[in-house]
């Protein structure tokens, strides 16, 4: 038996067989109108289980940034009849492990418990708690509040987080995507009681739910288990939409003093939005330019020939509305000019002749085969179903993945690219070194 052989076989054992069958996505919506997803797979004994709710960073006002944020945090502090005490015990107590989300978007949380009924009923209802019932104890929200800002005034003399604050700003300016998602110092001191119990009635609501069930369990089981999430929140509609981005028509160049040995380069503009057509092209074309490590061009260019960088990235990043596409790096302060002409050369160099066949081919081998890998385990596909169902994706995303991703053409990217990413509306923020001369 060959070496290659040997390994196929191995990894068609490691894999688990929903992913070589495709996934069976069941989809309904609740009495209450939660939105559900649900893969039944019962190779073991686990249930994971996600809820997302429309109420992100982008649900902030400039007065209150940081009002989702620590929402859902001070949420899981605490619940109807559990303490943050009991909450931690009776999760121990059965080996289940509850963790939170929160982004622009969305706000959310994840479970992983045995699916046995004893175990899987006390994991449920504690989430069912959290979600309904939050206590928003005061001395715990004052001492999360400090928690918060003390994080803030740290990260606040960081170059990395001054310069994704500064681009996020220059990106989108009064949009509420340009708002930090865990806040400012003095929004956050000034968050009460009151906001957080308005923001959770306001945005915690069955319509505004979307649950995705993955495991050990029949449709049955998950109709019963998601209704029941659902049952406790307030009524009310979801939200209205998140307000669309108006990109620039004009970049500019921002550098911001700092005493780090480096530069901090950040350079993009508003480019993708979650559903957008040109999805796979973005996604192979970004692959070759800068977001398939020592494969990319950036990286080739600023790093392996000129040594200006150790790393260098691009890519997009698809939200509800129009999401940043992004190049970054760091480099030596006194290279920083060289390091910025650098890399918007090696943009408009893709954006004029597009990736080779070579690359392309290259791209494509590389993103289909390395797809398995990204959903070789309940809990990986369970991410996949929450964006799936939170975006309203095609319940077969997953399972056309490999054929979107082989069918991308030179053409395609090329369009896409053109169309997307403007070099004279590109947002450059720079913190550390100076430019020594002026942008081309």
């Amino acid at each position: 038996m060959s070496a290659k052989t040997l390994f196929a076989l191995l990894f068609a054992l490691l894999v688990s067989p929903a992913v070589w069958a495709g996934l069976n996505i069941q989809h309904w919506t609740t009495p209450q109108g939660a939105r559900v997803y649900f893969v039944e797979n019962h190779d073991l004994p686990m249930l994971d289980v996600s809820v997302d709710f429309s109420a992100g960073g982008a649900r902030d006002s400039r007065q209150k940034s940081g009002l989702a944020n620590l929402t859902r945090h001070v949420m899981g502090l605490g619940a109807g009849d559990y303490s943050e005490r009991d909450i931690a015990e009776k999760l121990a107590d059965v080996g289940a492990v509850m963790s939170g989300r929160l982004d622009a978007d969305r706000a959310g949380f994840s479970l992983r418990t045995l699916s046995g009924k004893a175990e899987r009923g006390q994991a449920l209802s504690l989430l069912g708690a959290i979600l309904s019932a939050p206590r928003f104890d005061a001395a715990i929200l004052e001492r999360e509040k400090a928690r918060v800002i003390a994080g803030l005034e740290e990260a606040a003399t960081k170059p990395e987080t001054i310069g994704a604050k500064a681009f996020q700003t220059a990106l989108y300016g009064d949009h509420p995507y340009a708002l930090d998602e865990s806040g400012e110092v003095d929004s956050v001191r000034g968050l009460s009681r009151d906001d957080l119990v308005a923001f959770h009635r306001d945005h915690y609501r069955a319509k505004n739910m979307v649950v995705a069930l993955m495991g050990d369990i029949s449709r049955q089981e998950a109709e019963q288990l998601a209704a029941e999430l659902a049952a406790g929140l307030p009524p009310g509609e979801a939200p209205p939409p998140i307000p669309p981005v108006s990109p620039a028509d004009q970049g500019m160049e921002r550098v911001i003093p700092h005493h780090a040995t480096q530069s901090h380069l950040f350079m993009g503009l508003p480019g993708l939005k979650r559903e957008d057509p040109d999805y796979f092209a973005l996604y192979v074309g970004n692959y070759v330019l800068g977001g398939g490590g020592f494969d990319s061009r950036l990286t080739e260019s600023i790093r392996q020939k000129k040594g200006l960088a150790y790393s260098v990235y691009s890519y997009f990043m698809p939200m509800e509305q129009m999401g940043p596409f992004q190049i970054g790096l760091q480099t030596r302060r006194d290279a920083t000019r060289e390091a910025v002409d650098t890399a918007r050369a090696e943009l408009a160099r893709f954006l004029e002749e597009g990736p080779s066949e070579a690359e392309l081919a290259q791209a494509r081998n590389n993103l289909i085969g390395g797809f398995p890998l990204r959903i070789d385990s309940n809990k990986k596909i369970l991410e996949y179903l929450a964006v799936i169902g939170f975006y309203r994706l095609p319940l077969d995303w997953l399972d056309t993945y490999s054929a979107k991703v082989d069918a991308v053409t030179r053409d395609d990217i090329l369009r896409a690219f053109r169309a997307r990413v403007r070099p004279e509306a590109m947002m450059t923020v720079i913190v550390g070194g100076q430019l020594e001369s002026p942008a081309k």
